[in-house]
C-alpha cells in the first residue's frame, strides 16, 4: 500500500488544529458561584465560615476563569491568614476547593457541547495517525535520517516548545488543576460511563496519558515493524497501559471496589502501604486483601524472580506505563539521553538515593500505621516524610522533570536518574539475572547507530567494540539497539549468571 504524499502535511495541519482548539477550550464557558454550589462542595463546618465571605461573590457572572479563581482563592487565603494569626490551627481550612467549585460554578463550557472533544483531542489523535502512517512507504528498518538535526527533535525551538509545555501541563495538574476544569469537561462522558461520576484531574491525566500512549504506539508499530520484538513489546505497554492501568481501575470503581493500577508496584507505588491506602483494601474484604497480598508479593517475590530469569526487560518495557509513555510519545527524543561518563555517576547515586529515601518513607509509614505513633525518636514525623516525598519526586521529579524534559534530556530521565523500581529491579539486574545483551564485536562497523538510539545513556558501541555482553544494571532491555543494528552484531538473550562477560 502506498499512501499519497499529501496525507504528511494533511495530518500534521490537523494534529495542529486540534492542539490549538485545546488550548482554546480553556478560555471557554462563564462562572457563577451559586450557594448551591457551595453547599454540594463545601464540608458543613466549612460553610458555616466561609458561605458568609463568599456571600458577595454569589451570582456574580465572571467570563474568564482566572479572575473567578482569583476571587475565590483570595477568600479563602484571608481567612486562613486570620486564622494562623491567631494560632487557631485546627479552623485553618487544608481542603483544595477550589478545581470543584471552579467545575461545578462552569456554565456554557465543554461539557455542554460534546462536540469540543472530537475538535480537539479527536482532532489530535487523528492527525497524529495520519502523519505516522506514510512511513509505511518507507522500506522497513532504521536509518541515519537526521534525527539529531531536526529542530522538533534534537533541542531545537520546536522540541523546546513542547517541553515547555509538558511541563506547564504538569505544574497546573499537580499543584493548580482549577485552571483544567474545562479540559476535565471534555472527558467527562466517558468518566460518568466507566466509573459512574464526573471526571477529576486525574481520570483526566489518565485518559490523556492513554490515548498518548495508544496513538503513539501505533507509530511505534509502523516505525519498527522490522523487528518481530519490538512489535509485541509495543503492543504489550499499550494493552496494560489501557486495560490494567485505565480502564479497568475505573470500572473497579463503578463497581465500589479499590482502585489500583494493577500493574504498578511498591517502591513506585510508594503510597501502597499509606494508612488509607492499607484500609481501604481491608475494608473491601476479600477483593481487597487479595489486591493488598498480591501487591505485597510481586514486590517481594515477584521482582527478583521474574528479574532473575529474563531481566528488568519484563517490566521497564513490557508493563510500565511510565516506560510505555516513554517508549511511544517519547521516542522521538530517545537519542538526547547523556553517554558520558560524568552522566553515569550522577544517575547511579541519584536513583539509588531515591531508593532508599523510599524505603525510609515506607518503613516510617509502617511504622506509624502500626504504633498510632507519627513521630520516630521524638522528632523525626513521618507524615512530614511521606508528605515531602510527594511533592519532591511523585510530582517534580516523576511529572514535571520526568516527561517534561523528554525534548531536552531524552525519554527516560525517570526512569534513569529518578525510579526506585527501576534501581531495585537494576540491582538484581546487575547482579543476579540470566539477562544479557551479547555482542560479536568483529562484525561491529562502528555505525554508533545503537549508541544514538539508547534511551539509557549507554554507549553500546562501546561494548560492541570490547566484545563484552551489556549487563548494566540501567538498561532496561528495550530491545532497539539490537533492531538498529544494521549487521546484527547485538542480541538479548538468556542464559547461565556465571557465562556473562561483565
Amino acid at each position: 500500500m502506498h499512501l499519497p504524499a499529501f496525507v504528511r502535511p494533511v495530518g500534521l495541519a490537523l494534529f495542529l488544529i486540534g492542539f490549538a482548539v485545546f488550548i482554546y477550550v480553556l478560555t471557554l464557558g462563564q462562572f457563577q458561584l451559586t450557594d448551591n454550589v457551595l453547599k454540594q462542595t463545601l464540608k458543613p463546618a466549612h460553610q458555616t465560615v466561609l458561605q458568609p465571605r463568599l456571600a458577595p461573590l454569589v451570582g456574580k457572572t465572571y467570563t474568564s476563569n482566572l479572575q473567578f479563581i482569583s476571587d475565590v482563592r483570595g477568600v479563602i487565603t484571608t481567612y486562613n491568614n486570620e486564622q494562623e494569626a491567631k494560632q487557631n490551627w485546627k479552623a485553618v481550612i487544608y481542603d483544595d476547593y477550589l478545581f470543584d467549585l471552579t467545575k461545578r460554578s462552569t456554565a456554557g463550557g465543554p461539557a455542554d457541547q460534546g462536540i469540543w472533544f472530537w475538535l480537539s483531542i479527536g482532532l489530535a489523535a487523528l492527525g497524529t495517525l495520519l502523519y505516522a502512517l506514510p512511513r509505511l512507504n518507507d522500506k522497513p528498518g532504521i536509518r541515519n535520517n537526521g534525527i539529531m538535526r531536526h529542530p522538533a527533535t534534537h533541542r531545537g525551538w520546536i522540541g523546546i516548545i513542547v517541553g515547555t509545555f509538558l511541563i506547564g501541563f504538569y505544574i497546573l495538574l499537580y499543584f493548580y488543576p482549577e485552571y483544567l476544569t474545562n479540559w476535565t469537561a471534555l472527558v467527562d462522558p466517558f468518566s460518568r460511563v466507566l466509573n459512574g461520576g464526573p471526571a477529576s484531574k486525574w481520570f483526566l491525566y489518565g485518559f490523556l496519558y492513554t490515548v498518548a500512549v495508544v496513538v503513539m504506539g501505533v507509530r511505534m508499530l509502523i516505525k519498527y515493524r522490522h523487528s518481530r520484538y519490538q512489535q509485541y513489546r509495543t503492543w504489550s505497554v499499550m494493552a496494560f497501559q489501557l486495560f490494567f492501568a485505565f480502564l479497568i481501575p475505573e470500572v473497579m470503581s463503578l463497581l465500589n471496589a479499590p482502585y489500583q493500577d494493577l500493574k504498578s508496584i511498591w517502591p513506585l507505588d510508594y503510597d501502597f502501604f499509606f494508612d488509607y491506602e492499607i484500609n481501604a483494601k481491608l475494608q473491601a474484604g476479600t477483593l481487597g486483601i487479595f489486591m493488598f497480598v498480591w501487591g505485597t508479593a510481586l514486590s517481594t517475590v515477584g521482582v527478583p524472580t521474574i528479574t532473575y530469569f529474563v531481566g528488568k526487560r519484563w517490566y521497564c518495557s513490557w508493563v510500565c506505563g511510565c516506560g510505555g509513555l516513554a517508549e511511544t510519545l517519547g521516542d522521538p527524543y530517545r537519542h538526547l539521553s547523556d553517554k558520558s561518563l560524568k552522566s553515569w555517576k550522577i544517575e547511579r547515586v541519584l536513583v539509588h538515593s531515591v531508593l532508599v529515601f523510599a524505603v525510609v518513607m515506607t518503613l516510617l509509614v509502617l511504622y506509624s500505621y502500626f504504633t498510632g505513633q507519627s513521630t520516630l525518636f521524638g522528632f523525626i514525623d513521618s507524615y512530614s516524610v511521606r508528605k515531602a516525598y510527594g511533592f519532591l519526586i511523585g510530582s517534580i521529579f516523576a511529572g514535571v522533570i520526568g516527561t517534561g524534559f523528554y525534548p531536552l534530556m531524552g525519554n527516560r530521565v525517570w526512569c534513569r536518574f529518578g525510579c526506585p523500581l527501576a534501581a531495585y529491579l537494576g540491582m538484581v539486574q546487575r547482579f543476579k539475572s540470566r539477562f544479557r545483551i551479547t555482542t560479536n564485536g568483529g562484525q561491529c562497523i562502528s555505525c554508533g547507530n545503537c549508541s544514538t538510539y539508547c534511551e539509557m545513556g549507554i554507549d553500546v558501541r562501546a561494548y560492541a567494540q570490547k566484545g563484552q555482553d551489556i549487563v548494566r544494571s540501567s538498561c532496561v532491555g528495550c530491545g532497539i539497539c539490537s533492531a538498529v543494528c544494521p549487521r546484527g552484531v547485538l542480541n538479548l538473550e538468556n542464559g547461565p549468571v556465571n557465562t556473562r562477560k561483565i
